[in-house]
């Protein structure tokens, strides 16, 4: 029987805003969607079955780390990802190439070998072309597969950005190429410039050209201001495709989130909720909480009233900040479980404020707050 083909659609719009749903033969997504990572295989400290009962429906799965450990190899041995650890939900995952700029201290870039690096485990030299990011990603069997680029550190020089904007829309024309066809497989290009507006137009038209199913906008939450990112989707929202999903990598802040669905965005993934619930950083309604704080000794109060999964209200801020100042592991599971559903629950109004046609009501009044 042949599987779901990968479709996108909008059903209804608010402005920029959009409301939508990606189908996947695993699956729909609706969006403006939330990714969890799941870095090496797992969304750190919660089981996936918590994860779906957040409400999530898509997780983003790392390749840099992945082909390091525990291997390709073995992960395709296994049955793929999805196997490997125990999910049903669609799984994207990025190209490697964000990791080989911020984790490989000895890095070199070749046009035509790809990113030449030293694993940050064992130093051991790697290569990785387009052809084999793109050959790993299918081993892997993801389903939402991004294209090989390069994701440069913040720079303001011209010369500079253009050299690597280029280079990646060489990177993306070979991506394309060994994906191939699939129906119900998607390929992502990655639009590339950095902060100047000529050459981020220049990559988009260069994408399209080429033809992905999706299309992400990449280098950007590498140390620009809230300005300058919002400025730059600003930019870009009359020209991205309509029938296409949009995806901003790496971001971010609830405020980034708001912001950036304001600006025709669909799809988010970012580490934060997980790295700042392993650190005493909860999301709430009401704003960020640090539950290190000594403040909270004797606040018997839950983090967030309005959360009804989990039974998380059971657990008081004063039992969390005595959990996390004495390094139990529980800790991390309960905040992180608390950030992934607060970015759930967050997607969830969105997308009803923009069924309604009242986004910009909702986004002025929590833009900041969150």
């Amino acid at each position: 029987m042949a599987l779901k083909k990968f479709k996108f659609n909008v059903k209804k719009k608010d402005s920029y805003a959009r409301l939508g749903v990606i189908e996947t033969h695993r699956g729909n997504i609706d969006t403006p969607a939330f990714m969890p990572v799941g870095t090496q295989g797992t969304v750190k400290a919660t089981f996936i079955e918590d994860v779906k009962k957040t409400g999530s429906q898509i997780i983003l799965g790392n390749t840099y780390h992945l082909m390091i450990r525990p291997g390709v190899n073995r992960i395709k041995s296994a049955g793929g990802l999805h196997k490997f650890m125990n999910c049903s939900l669609p799984i994207l995952t990025d190209s490697g190439g964000f990791q080989v700029m911020s984790l490989s201290k000895l890095n070199k870039i070749d046009r035509e070998k790809g990113a030449i690096f030293s694993s940050h485990i064992d130093g051991k030299k790697i290569i990785l072309s387009p052809e084999e990011s793109i050959k790993i990603q299918k081993g892997l069997n993801s389903d939402i597969l991004m294209v090989m680029d390069e994701c440069p550190k913040k720079n303001d020089n011209y010369e500079v950005i253009k050299k690597s904007m280029n280079l990646s829309m060489y990177w993306a024309k070979r991506s394309k190429k060994a994906f191939g066809h699939s129906s119900h497989k998607a390929l992502f290009g990655i639009v590339q410039g950095g902060l100047f507006n000529d050459l981020r137009l220049k990559s988009l038209n260069e994408l399209l050209k080429i033809g992905f199913d999706g299309y992400a906008i990449g280098g950007l939450a590498v140390g620009e201001s809230q300005y300058e990112m919002f400025r730059t989707l600003d930019n870009l929202k009359e020209h991205m495709p309509k029938e296409k999903p949009r995806y901003l990598m790496g971001v971010g802040t609830p405020s980034d989130i708001l912001g950036a669905v304001k600006r025709g965005i669909d799809m988010f993934d970012c580490v934060m909720p997980t790295r700042s619930g392993r650190t005493g950083l909860a999301f709430t309604w009401n704003g960020r909480i640090n539950i290190r704080n000594a403040k909270y000794k004797n606040d018997n109060t839950p983090l967030n009233s309005k959360t009804k999964k989990f039974n998380l209200n059971k657990y008081s801020k004063n039992y969390l900040n005595h959990l996390f100042n004495t390094n139990e592991i529980l800790a991390s599971m309960i905040l992180t479980l608390n950030n992934i559903n607060f970015y759930q629950e967050l997607m969830t109004e969105i997308r009803k404020y923009i069924k309604i046609g009242a986004y910009d009501k909702f986004h002025d009044k929590f833009i900041n707050k969150l």
